[in-house]
Parts: C-alpha cells; sequence; structure tokens
C-alpha cells in the first residue's frame, strides 16, 4: 500500500507501517509535511504542492507497483468542490491504471487557528466529494470496472470535535502521538483487511515496536 498526505498523515504512517508490515503487507510512505495535496485548487501555494505530489505519485506507483494507494484527505486540499472532484476523480483513475485500487480516508478532526480559518469551509467540502468520488467508481458509474475506490469513514474513530479527548490530538490539536497513531492503524487494518481480504495482526505484535520512539513524537513533545 502507499500512504499519501500531508504531516498528519505522516505522524500516523509509523504506527501505520508496523501493522501492515505485521499483517503481511507491504507498505510505502509517501506523506509530506506542509504539503500532500492532490488538490490544485486557486491558491499558489496549493498549486505548487500538488503539482509536486503529482510528480511524486505518478515516481511511486510506477516504483511500488502497489495494488493499493491511500490517500488520508489533507488539511490543504483547498479548493472548489469542483477541484477537488476533479482531483480525487484523477486520484483514483491514476491508481486504477496502475492496477491498484484507491482508498480514501478523512483527515482526524484538526484545531481551526488562524492558518486554517480561511480555508475550514473547503477542509468541510473535501470529506463529502472524496465519499461521493469514491461511491460513483466503487458502483461502476465512473470507470465500469467497479470497485476501485472506497472511503474509509474515520470520523467513526475520531468524531468531529478536535477539542474532544476522542479526537486523540496532541498539544497542537493537529497531529496525533503514538496512542492516537496506534489507535488509527488498528483501526485502518481492521476495515482494510475486511475489504481486500488480509487478516489484520494482532495489536500486540506490532504496537509496542521501535516505530513508538519515532523522531515526529519527540518534537511533537509526545514523551513529555
Amino acid at each position: 500500500m502507499l500512504w499519501v498526505g500531508d504531516s498528519i498523515a505522516g505522524t500516523e504512517a509509523p504506527a501505520l507501517r508496523a501493522a501492515l508490515t505485521a499483517s503481511g503487507v507491504a507498505f510505502k510512505d509517501m506523506s509530506s509535511d506542509g504539503g500532500g495535496t492532490v488538490v490544485a485548487g486557486s491558491e499558489k501555494i496549493t498549486k505548487m504542492i500538488a503539482a509536486e505530489t503529482w510528480k511524486q505519485l505518478t515516481e511511486n506507483i510506477d516504483s511500488f507497483r502497489p495494488t493499493l494507494v491511500a490517500y488520508q484527505i489533507t488539511t490543504y486540499d483547498w479548493g472548489s468542490e469542483s477541484q477537488q472532484r476533479a482531483a480525487y476523480d484523477k486520484f483514483v483513475k491514476s491508481a486504477v491504471a496502475a492496477g491498484a485500487k484507491a482508498v480514501f480516508v478523512p483527515a482526524p478532526p484538526v484545531k481551526t487557528d488562524g492558518f486554517y480559518k480561511k480555508y475550514a469551509p473547503q477542509m468541510r467540502t473535501a470529506p463529502r466529494v472524496a465519499k461521493e468520488v469514491a461511491k460513483e467508481f466503487a458502483k461502476g458509474v465512473a470507470d465500469n470496472s467497479g470497485g476501485s475506490a472506497v472511503f474509509l469513514d474515520a470520523s467513526h474513530l475520531w468524531g468531529t470535535d478536535a477539542s474532544a479527548a476522542k479526537a486523540q490530538r496532541s498539544s497542537d490539536g493537529i497531529h496525533n502521538c503514538q496512542q492516537g497513531a496506534a489507535d488509527f492503524a488498528s483501526w485502518f487494518t481492521k476495515h482494510l483487511g475486511k475489504r481486500e481480504g488480509f487478516a489484520p495482526a494482532s495489536v500486540d505484535a506490532w504496537a509496542n515496536g521501535s516505530w513508538t520512539g519515532d523522531d515526529r513524537y519527540g518534537k511533537l513533545k509526545c514523551d513529555s
């Protein structure tokens, strides 16, 4: 599985790698701090970020040959609904063209600080649009194949309130620490396993591994 997203996906990646590897699924992380979006939108910054994401995505699909390409909707998916829809449609078609399935998962709720406030409306529409696109492909409406895309609704895990304990945000209100990453990895592999026919490894087999000492968590002061 190829994992695509921003720094939030990045803090989930160590646990996700451990869980999937223990389950016999090869994993590659191409999440990007401060980027990762596939939605070019109208902002100069997102156009630049999206261009780089698509470049890396093409390269990683060619070299890694994933059978699953998972995209966690980023906090940079700024754009109109039509721009979001076009980007997500392109994402699925890129996966399908490589013989892979596409997986969408919404980002956990984040603190809407001064940086995100302007883009909050667009951040709210992104998960809905991605779900609609996945549904079209799942039914074969978009590509006549059926089942080529799925939307896994992580709000069942995180809830929708970033300040709630259930959301498991770190002190910055955006990223997660080890426990949140482990909970997400457990949830994600369970639901993915049901759909893809593999048995998720027991949490005990990977949750206390070396990944818990990843530098990302130290920078977030998760161990303090």
